[in-house]
This record gives C-alpha cells, structure tokens and sequence, in this order.
C-alpha cells in the first residue's frame, strides 16, 4: 500500500482552510511530522470556532452545570437531559444556523431544524416540539423581507414535514441583523432516561456504520464557514450551505427509534458539524482509549469521484455514524433496509485513540482523536476584552431629557403595530402547531408553549428569550433578565423551571468589545441559572455574527439566547394569560419604578438608543417568580402575564384580546405615565382574580412579600386608563394581528 501521508500541506494551504500560523505549528508538533491537505482539512474544521469553541470554552466552563433536575449534563452528550419523573427524561438543546441562513435562507433555516432534531432523538428521544428564536435586520429592507420568507418557509416546510409542532417562538427586528440574521432552532423530546443511546464508541473490532443519507458535495467545511465573517463575498461560499430533505429525516427518525429498541447499538452521533470527521473523532475520543479505522470508499455518496476531504469535511444531511456489537449488524441492516435507508458498514473501532481514514486502501490520514475535540489538544484562547466606550454613556440616559408625549395613545398605536411588539402570526400561521396533538396552548394561549405528557398528570413547559437590546446597553444585566424573564414565563404558565440551554450569538471574538460582551453575558447568566436553579445542559456558541453600518463593520446586537424547560406538576393547572370574564380584578405584582430604559418605546417611538438595561432586581425577581407559583397552586387567580416588551399596555392588550374583552384601569400618580405604561423594567406580572377570591388573596400576597397593586377591572370590550378611552380592543386586536402582514408586503 502506497501512503500519501508524506504529501505535505504549506502554511498558506492551512491558513487559506481558516487555522492560524501557530496552530499549523502545533499541529506539526502533534502529528511529529507536517500534516498532508487531508489532515490540515481536518484540523481546520474540527479546531474551527464552531466546532471546538476555542475562543470560548474557558468561560463555558464558568456556567453552573449542576442542578435538582440533572441527568446528563452540558458536554457529556449531543443535547441535556433532565428528569421529569415518573421514569421519563426530557432531551432539549438549541442551535444556530446563522450563517448559512443569511445566505441560502430557505435551506440554511430548514437544514438548522432538521439538525437540532437529529441531536435529539440520536439520544434515543422522540421529538415532541419545537421553537425558534429569530432576528433579522430593518424591515423596510427588500432583503430583509426576503430573508424573512425564506427563512419562515424554510423552518415550517421542514418541521411540518417532519412532523413536530412548533409551539413558540421570538421574533425580533434591528438594522444591527441588516446583514447577519440569526437563526437559533430548539427541540425538546420525551424518553425513558434509562434507554440513552451515547455518543461513544467502545469495543476494538466493533463495526462502524455510517446510516441515512448519501453523502453529497453540499455543505463542505460549513463548520470553518460558519467560523468567520459574512462578507458581500460570502455568496461565493454557497457550497457551504447544506440542503435538506424532512421527508429522509422522517424515516431516520422511526428508524433510529427501532433501533433504540434493540441492543445492537455501542453509540450513534449526528453528523452535523465536519460531518463524518467529527462523528468519528468525537466518539472515539469519548471512548476508552480507541480509535477507528474509516474506509471513505465505502460511504455512499451522490456525487462520483469525491476526493477523501471532501467525503470527510461534507455536511450533508439526514446521516448518523453508528457504533454496531460485532455479530449484531444484521439487526442493524434489517431496521435500515425497512425504512429504505443506507446502512453501510465504512469502518470499524480500533485501539489505541488513532484514527485512520482509507481511500480505495491507501492512507489518506492519521490523526489522533483526542487532538481534535474539545478538551483534548483543540487550542483554548482568552481573548482580550475591554469595555466599549459607549457603555458609560448609555449609564448617562435621563429620564427628564425625554418629554412625555401629549398624546399616550399614539404611542399606544405605535406600538401595537410595531413588527417587535406586533402579534407573529404571519409567522406562525405557517407552522403546524397541531400535529402530535400534544400541544395545550394553541387555543389558551399562555406565556411559555406546554405540551402535554400522555399518561401522566405532567406537563412540559418551554420557552425562548432574549431582549437583545438590554445585553447590548448592558451584558449582564440583560442576560440575567434574558434567564429570567424565560423563567417568569414558565413560572407563569403553571411550570417549575428545570434547565436551560444557550445559543450564544456575538461578534468576532477577536474584537475586545465583542469578547467583553460576551464575557458579561456569561457572567449574568451563570448569576440568574444559580438564583433559579437551572443549570446550563448545553448548546452553542456562534461568533462572527456582523453587520456593516454606514461603512463600518459593527457586531450584531449581542444575543444570548435562553431556551429554557420547565416541569408543569399538574396539568389541570396551567395557567393561561387570557382575562377570563368581565368584572374580574386585575392586580399587578412586583413594582413599577419611573424607568423607560431600552424600552421599545424609547428606541422606536423617540429613536433614542443610548440608554441602560431596564431596571432589575434578581432578589425581587426571584420572590416574586415564588409568589406566582404559590398563587397558581392555591389556584387564586385565573390568568397571569407577564410585564415584558411593550410596557404593561402590551401586556393587558394581550390579555384582553383573545377573548375580546377590555380593561379598565387607573396608574400611579407618582410614575410618569409613559414609563407606567410602557416602560420595560422587570420583574413584574398581571394576574386577575375573580371577586369571589379577593379576600384570600389579598391575605396571600400581604404574607408574600411581593409588592401588589390594583389596576382595575376587566371589562366588555373597551380600553380605559385613567378615565380616558383608548378604544375597543376589537380594534387593537385588529391592529395587532395585521401589522407584521402589512409591513411585509409593503
């Protein structure tokens, strides 16, 4: 057998591939020798920021992992896994496909869904819901409307295809996403915790299967693509963005399902990121000192002719590596071929932590796994951060500089037919939200998506934020608002907050302002999971999100986004938003400082950007989220909502319009009104009670602690604040539901 281990690659073919000078240094070191093209390919990908979080591993260590609820902590496998009890376990994870949306919207979004299903039910888990958290540039952009109809088609041609219901979500729009949209995709799944299938590999002499999809030419070094900045020259990158097919997801799914039945399986990874180079690195490198031997002719591929890197670097979709007990492979084959899939044996486990990768039987190469995945000898950087200038001057904002319109309505109307304030529904209304029949808020709407666990008396609750406006003004403090603001939600919906995971959108790590926010943001997450007690399970880091400005290349908003599970106890329980019957009370608890601080209002109404986070106290935040809960187990209230985006306005309009009833309402005489009804500041709910609870929970709150006010009362169908009629809520209701449609066929 002849080798081409010796075809040396040159320092320009690995900087050319996205690794730096130094690491082509140590990657000599490792290897002893200079890497061939197919090595320095390898390395590239798997040592990329997307894959190895090289820049940001030493602070992803710093997140509380630990917490009441944990069964498979951040690391250990493709996606967290929390108890539910009852022997059922809950599988979530979220991801971001950024760069390959701001592209090839359509397959860039589509391809983001099918991947983050795959990371759950490779577990063993079947997928029961799904969410997204969405942000794109100014919507009066031709492109951004453009993005926004590929990306929305692509998530729900995908999942309604696939199956999955999507049963919440956040949509968000800024001129800093112009250029750089973010797509960060979730999914939850129910099993028996004791049926996980690792992603390990085990046993010298084990075959390894690659299962699924051929292997096709898309998607090749998409991980090194997603590594670097979007550019007006990024479109020649097109082969990176990966194409998908639900329907071959589908069958992967039943199959693998089939297969988690059996005891035919060592382990099974998704082949998402570096494709079969990271599935093969990453479960040899968790197993006990093995390796694999990989025979890249026998990969099925679409394509005739596919050089060995690009087999190996290829992401195409719909495809899993599977580590089969010898002796056990028909089981395998037998499963594969009834769902009129490949199955093809590409490799087997060796020992001894190498792994050799073959083509037509000649040594294309050698390399050892550990070298190559996270915590083994991928690099760790500190970058250098400084605090941005503009930081001290958003602290300078004053209240009395802004003067309170004349005219609250108009504001009012502003802001209901803003697209970050205005109702989804052009969105959402191209997402099955039915299929599974699992979902229990399509018709009661409630704060945090609940889907009902059959057989039992639980339900599960899930939800996704961020205001990247507050991480920006302020990282950590927007942060810990993002945590708990997804824990209010969940606490308000009738749920126990449990675990969360983060997709951790920023900047280029190498910029010092980029890498401070992120710092900060860590910092104010780690802070809120600890208060909360929900532990980080997992999820991804993705930099270089940018966008250029009047010329000058400027960092997305910072956005941490937060997907956080809750457990609902009893599901009779759960507690919807929607005010209930006229005449009800309707309280506010927790309390409304005189704070407009990057509000909606604020940004969008006085298009002043330069202010701090809205006011938060984590102590007040903390006792009231027990507060809500006492009330909903004592069952004295009949709707709850949280103050958030908007102002209180928002959030009674949102109450009041499902049912098409109105409110009648007095503010506080010591608040500026603005700030009343549209400040932001956190840590505040709207509950209504019906008369006949007054009494009790009047004594319940004066035992909790929580600051509680009375607004008013629910009435027919008109909207009065302070005697003054803002008009009937059929006709904000109409406002509402309409605006994002009408901006998007402007």
């Amino acid at each position: 057998m002849e080798s081409t281990i010796n075809q040396e690659a040159t320092v320009e073919q690995a900087v050319e591939l996205g690794l730096r000078p130094e690491e082509f240094d140590m990657i000599k070191e490792i290897l002893g020798r200079t890497p061939n093209f197919t090595e320095t390919s390898i390395y590239s990908v798997m040592w990329s920021e997307h894959c190895s979080y090289k820049n940001s591993i030493h602070w992803l260590k710093q997140l509380p992992k630990d917490g009441p609820h944990m069964l498979v902590k951040a690391g250990e496998e493709n996606a967290g896994l929390v108890d539910l009890g009852d022997g059922l376990g809950c599988v979530f994870k979220i991801e971001s496909h950024n760069h390959p949306s701001a592209l090839e919207p359509y397959q860039g979004a589509a391809t983001g869904v099918g991947g983050i299903n795959r990371d759950i039910f490779t577990m063993g888990a079947r997928p029961v819901a799904q969410l997204n958290s969405l942000r794109f540039g100014s919507i009066e952009e031709d492109r951004t409307k453009w993005l926004v109809k590929g990306v929305v088609k692509g998530i729900g041609d995908y999942g309604n295809s696939f199956g999955i219901p999507i049963v919440g979500g956040e949509v968000f729009f800024d001129e800093s996403y112009n250029q750089n949209p973010l797509v960060n995709a979730f999914s939850a799944g129910i099993m028996d915790p004791s049926k996980v299938i690792s992603a390990t590999s085990a046993g010298p002499g084990n075959p390894v299967y690659i299962v699924g999809s051929s292997t096709g030419k898309d998607g090749i070094a998409g991980a090194a693509f997603a590594s670097k900045d979007i550019t007006e020259e990024s479109a020649d990158d097109l082969p990176s963005v990966q194409v998908g097919d639900p329907f071959q997801e589908k069958l992967l799914l039943e199959a693998t399902m089939e297969l988690a039945e059996t005891d035919a399986i060592v382990g099974m990874q998704d082949m998402g990121a570096a494709g079969i180079t990271c599935s093969s690195c990453e479960m040899s490198a968790a197993g006990d000192n093995v390796g694999m031997d990989i025979w890249l002719d026998k990969v099925p591929t679409r394509q005739e002719n596919m050089l060995p890197y690009e087999i190996l670097l290829s992401e195409s979709q719909e495809r899993m590596l599977v580590v089969v007990k010898k002796g056990r492979e028909q089981v395998v084959k037998d499963i594969f071929d009834k769902w009129d899939l490949h199955a093809e044996q590409i490799g087997v486990v060796t020992e001894g932590g190498r792994i050799n990768y073959y083509m037509n039987d000649e040594l294309v190469a050698d390399v050892p796994a550990e070298s190559l995945v996270l915590g083994g000898g991928a690099p760790v950087y500190i970058r250098e951060y400084s605090e941005p200038a503009y930081y001290q001057e958003y602290k300078k904002f004053n209240i009395n500089d802004v003067k309170q319109p004349e005219d609250l309505k108009e504001v009012a109307i502003h802001l209901l037919k803003h697209p970050n304030i205005a109702s989804k529904r052009w969105v959402y209304e191209q997402y099955d939200s039915m299929v599974g029949t699992k979902t229990m808020t399509t018709n009661r709407p409630a704060d945090a998506g609940i889907v009902n666990i059959k057989g039992s008396d639980k339900a599960l609750a899930m939800t996704v934020d961020c205001n990247s406006r507050y991480v920006h003004a302020d990282p950590h403090v927007g942060t810990a608002i993002a945590v708990s603001e997804a824990a209010r939600n969940i606490v308000c919906s009738g749920g126990e907050p449990s675990a969360i995971t983060n997709c951790l959108n920023f900047g280029n790590p190498y910029n010092p302002e980029s890498y401070w926010q992120f710092v900060g943001a860590i910092k104010g997450m780690s802070e809120a999971c600890e208060k909360f007690k929900t532990p980080v399970t997992g999820g991804n880091v993705s930099f270089y999100n940018q966008t250029v400005l009047d010329g000058k290349e400027e960092p997305v908003f910072p956005t941490p986004t937060i997907g956080m599970i809750g457990l609902v106890h009893d599901k009779s329980k759960v507690m919807s938003l929607d005010f209930k019957q006229k005449g009800d009370l309707i309280f506010i608890l927790g309390e409304t400082p005189e704070d407009i601080a990057s509000s909606e209002y604020l940004a969008s109404y006085h298009g002043v950007k330069a202010s701090p986070a809205p006011h938060f106290d984590i102590e007040k935040e903390f006792q009231l989220q027990e507060t809500v809960k006492g009330l909903i187990q004592n069952q004295m209230i009949n709707a709850a909502h949280d103050v958030a985006d908007g102002g209180l306005f928002i959030a009674l309009t949102e109450m009041a319009m499902p049912n098409e009833l109105g409110f009648d309402i007095v503010t506080d005489s010591e608040v500026r009104e603005d700030a009343y009804l549209f400040g932001e500041a956190a840590s505040r709910v709207v509950v209504t009670v019906n008369e006949d609870n007054e009494d009790a929970f009047i004594e319940y709150m004066m035992n909790s602690g929580t600051n509680f006010t009375l607004l008013g009362h629910v009435t027919k169908g008109k909207m009065v604040i302070d005697e003054e009629h803002y008009g009937f809520i059929q006709e904000a209701k109409d406002i509402y539901d309409n605006a994002l449609g009408q901006h998007m066929e402007a």
